[in-house]
């Protein structure tokens, strides 16, 4: 790989993490919130993320579809600051609605990151390198996680939750403006040719502007890419889901600050994060996982393995044993998103790349940002009842929920059965 391929991939690695970290902020400071604002947790999920998630989906398909016929670059650069600066006046507002607007305002601005910058590393990246590329770019969701947690944890802690909001948001100001200016749009389909015949086809069928509904029912069509899509979104319901709640069970159920639930998690999302993303993207590039199929059982097994400690997470008074369950946890919710994002690249052709990404952002969002969070609420304050939810109601909603990564497993096991088709399809041209 180039100088420049690297410093693309890093550049769009640190606005995943950025993406992430604002995001993730306040699931940490809930318990806070909550404190502040006198919410229930019902509310509580609809503050963090019901309205993020809702308008990033319904934002997600018409930006994708920009970004598949205009500059990725500038959408990026235009998003990020938008989302940022939105994040900073999160931490300005002083009541429940003015703080729902302001989170809406960040899923609409956060629908513009992930799409364009995932179609625009497949065009940096030639096809046997792109899982690696896109597992390196997956780094950035470990690393935007502890920002989240132990960063924004210490900073709420020292100076109170709303400077948590201002620490995460103004970074992605500067970063806005250093990708308009340092970093070109490049050329779609250019690099999918191995010669310079079917390159300049490639670069030629990437042209085609494909309207929005035909791409629609093109992804949709293919059933193996259906599969992998749902059970990305099904994992991120499971393992995100989980740990969306997660700083407020440790603040409840361990009499925790912001802070403390921070250092304990944040470690596990840059160390186990970082690790099995890098792992994962290693493992990747050898010529062992070049069959697509062995990646779909890979992503099966650990997540259908995984999926018994994470129960034992919610289910033990025992802190130690949580930790320990925590530490296998939270490397699983990190080694699909490289493999699944560089396989969904290699099914669909170039110019529906961002649109197929953004699908599988928009199941993944709407199952952990809106359904996760608020099933968890709801159960919560159901089984509390008048009193008010506490540890207690919190621990039931989430051992609900942790059996969920067994529906993942079986979604990548269906995938197998005609990924080689489509993928075959799409080597040939055949759209």
């Amino acid at each position: 790989m180039t100088a420049r391929q690297w410093y693309v991939l890093i550049v769009l690695s640190l606005v995943y993490a950025i993406n992430i970290a604002d995001r993730y902020v306040i699931s940490t400071v809930m318990e806070s919130i909550k404190i502040d604002l006198h919410v229930t947790d019902s509310q509580l999920a609809m503050l963090t993320g019901t309205a993020l998630a809702v308008f990033y989906v319904l934002a997600g398909i018409p930006i994708s579809a920009l970004a598949d016929r205009y500059s990725r670059r500038n959408i990026i650069s235009a998003a990020l600051v938008i989302w940022s600066a939105l994040t900073v006046f999160t931490g300005l507002t002083r009541s429940f609605w003015p703080m729902f607007w302001t989170r809406v305002g960040v899923g609409v601005g956060e629908s513009g990151g992930t799409p364009p910058s995932t179609s625009m590393l497949a065009d940096w990246f030639r096809p046997h390198q792109r899982t690696f590329a896109l597992t390196f770019w997956a780094l950035g969701a470990s690393l935007g996680a502890w920002i989240g947690a132990d960063v924004a944890g210490r900073v709420a802690d020292a100076y109170g939750w709303r400077a948590a909001f201002f620490a995460m948001g103004v970074p992605g100001l500067v970063m806005g403006i250093l990708i308009f200016l340092t970093i070109r749009e490049p050329q779609r389909g250019a690099l999918d040719g191995n010669d310079s015949t079917t390159a300049l086809a490639a670069v030629e069928r990437a042209q085609v502007k494909v309207p929005v509904m035909a791409a629609l029912r093109t992804i949709l069509s293919q059933p193996a890419t259906m599969h992998l899509m749902t059970g990305s979104a099904v994992t991120a319901l499971w393992g995100w889901g989980l740990m969306w709640w997660t700083p407020t069970f440790l603040q409840r159920t361990y009499h925790m600050t912001a802070g403390e639930a921070g250092a304990i998690l944040g470690p596990m999302y840059l160390i186990a994060g970082i690790l099995a993303t890098v792992g994962t993207g290693l493992l990747m590039a050898t010529r062992f996982m070049t069959d697509p199929k062995r990646v779909l059982w890979l992503m099966a097994i650990v997540v259908g393995v995984v999926t018994v400690p994470s129960f034992f997470i919610y289910w033990t008074d025992n802190l130690a044993v949580a930790k320990i369950c925590l530490w296998i946890l939270v490397p699983a919710m990190y080694f699909y998103i490289g493999p699944c994002f560089g396989l969904l690249n290699n099914m669909v052709p170039p110019q529906l790349r961002a649109m197929a990404s953004a699908v599988t952002l928009l199941l993944a969002n709407i199952a952990n940002l809106v359904i996760a969070p608020q099933f968890v609420g709801f159960v919560s304050d159901h089984v509390a009842g008048p009193g008010g939810a506490d540890a207690a109601s919190l621990r039931i909603a989430l051992l609900l929920l942790a059996p969920t990564g067994f529906w993942a497993t079986y979604h990548y096991i269906a995938a197998t059965r005609k990924i080689d088709e489509e993928v075959a399809r799409v080597r040939n041209a055949k759209f």
